[in-house]
């Protein structure tokens, strides 16, 4: 526990921490992110597109964040010319295409497993670093490796032949390809001579998300008629909620709310002891999916997925 007593970044020195406070703020916003996973899936069960489902998460949730800026921190809108192409791959590559390809990985496959998948990004990251920067990469990131692919063949089970459907495995290893770039880019970001605060550099994130989706998804071809629905996000027995109330549950208790938490967790933990809390959101989404839309997983795949999120975390602290 002595690191609890190094220096936080973005925190004064001599300002109080609260550490248990900030386990608890980042405990919450992962729950509610686990939560959005079964209401996404609840969404799209009733038949809207993942890409207007994305285009809705992120221009909604820029929408919410623009106010906020431009209420707070009205200089922060302003983007100098020589940060407008990270904001863009920032935005496209990492948020757009991270959003998406979740969505897609939800429609065939339980949202456990897809969200495990994806937070394999902190691998791709470490093997970025090495093949791609030349960085020499620690042994215990090549073992994380090793036991996170372990734990996904656990997982898939492969010794009954592949048994997830391969465009949902797909889109999930995409989403976690998209995650790794945000993660990079973010760092890109942050390293500046001049670095942007997390909440606006968000908020341009998902700006630049919705400008992209405006283009490729114009609003005038958007299929409002399939928000007037309902959906059930506790399942076929459950009761019927209004497709919009579970649209507003995905852009304010999803999105929105769970990331000002991971900000204000960090007033009083580090990045790298807030994602040991993190590696807790796909069991917590399992868990929910289960309850809600009795998505079991087996005991091996349980299992497989505790030796995936262990390799991760290797992994991860290396990252952080």
């Amino acid at each position: 526990m002595s690191d609890l007593a190094e220096p936080i970044p973005g925190v004064a020195p001599g300002r109080t921490t609260r550490p248990l406070l900030g386990y608890s703020l980042y405990l919450l916003a992962a729950t509610l992110f686990a939560i959005n996973g079964t209401v996404s899936k609840a969404i799209l069960l009733t038949g809207i597109d993942s890409t207007y489902l994305s285009q809705l998460r992120v221009t909604l949730a820029f929408g919410i964040l623009f106010v906020f800026v431009a209420v707070t921190r009205p200089r922060a809108l302003r983007i100098r010319k020589d940060e407008v192409w990270i904001l863009l791959a920032y935005g496209v590559l990492g948020v757009a295409m991270t959003q998406y390809l979740y969505f897609l990985a939800l429609e065939t496959l339980p949202v456990g497993i897809a969200l495990l998948i994806e937070f394999t990004a902190p691998i791709m990251v470490a093997l970025w670093f090495h093949f791609g920067l030349r960085h020499q990469t620690p042994r215990i990131v090549w073992l994380g490796l090793v036991i996170a692919l372990v734990g996904l063949a656990m997982v898939a089970e492969i010794w009954k032949g592949f048994t997830l459907d391969p465009l949902g495995v797909a889109a999930a290893f995409g989403a976690a390809a998209a995650l790794a770039i945000y993660f990079l880019t973010g760092d890109a970001q942050v390293q500046r001579p001049e670095p942007r605060d997390a909440v606006s550099m968000t908020m341009w994130g998902f700006g630049a998300a919705t400008l992209f989706w405006v283009i490729v998804k114009p609003w005038w071809t958007f299929p409002w008629d399939e928000l007037t629905g309902s959906g059930q996000p506790l399942g076929v027995d459950g009761p019927d909620v209004p497709i919009w109330w579970l649209v507003a549950s995905m852009v304010i208790l999803g999105t929105v709310a769970p990331f000002w938490l991971i900000v204000m967790s960090l007033h009083h933990i580090r990045a790298s002891q807030a994602s040991v809390f993190g590696m807790t959101e796909p069991l917590i989404a399992a868990l929910i999916a289960w309850l809600a839309l009795g998505e079991v997983l087996s005991p091996v795949q349980v299992v497989g997925a505790l030796v995936v999120l262990t390799g991760v975390y290797l992994a991860e602290r290396y990252r952080t």
